[in-house]
């Protein structure tokens, strides 16, 4: 198993088990017959729906960008990691920054193309761009869906 599977399996066990405990004190609040209490209750219970509704969108989005990430390997089309690095490890902005216009205008040039949304994912990430690089990955992933 991989490693970063395995952490998001326990970080994902241990949403659930925070979603079953704030659950439980919600239904201990709706069930005072109070209410200030079930309203409460009621309030409490939005945070457990809410991660329900998280944890399960993330999960689809990263078992649909393996997917993809498989089809686009089996293609000979996956993004390759080959940029130049300090000696730290961290990646050349003015390589990063090259890698993700061309990605961009590859997007730019074919918006329904769910392979330039993942590239592009891959460019925002290695530009540090993280909020971006989920963004386009979650619309590869859109698009990859209704393919």
């Amino acid at each position: 198993m991989r490693r970063g599977l395995a952490g998001a399996l326990l970080l994902s066990a241990l949403l659930v088990l925070y979603i079953v405990a704030v659950a439980d004190r919600g239904l201990a609040l709706a069930r005072t017959g109070e209410p200030v209490g079930v309203a409460l209750g009621l309030a409490v219970l939005v945070l457990p729906a809410l991660g329900v509704w998280v944890l399960v969108r993330e999960w689809r989005t990263a078992v649909t960008v393996q997917r993809m990430a498989d089809e686009l390997q089996r293609e000979g089309r996956l993004p390759v990691d080959d940029l130049p690095r300090s000696p730290g490890g961290r990646i050349d902005r003015a390589a990063a920054d090259e890698a993700f216009a061309t990605a961009r205008a590859e997007v730019e040039g074919s918006t329904d193309d769910w392979g330039a949304w993942f590239r592009l994912g891959f460019a925002y990430d290695a530009a540090g761009d993280r909020r971006r690089a989920r963004e386009s990955l979650r619309t590869a992933a859109r698009l990859y869906r209704r393919a």
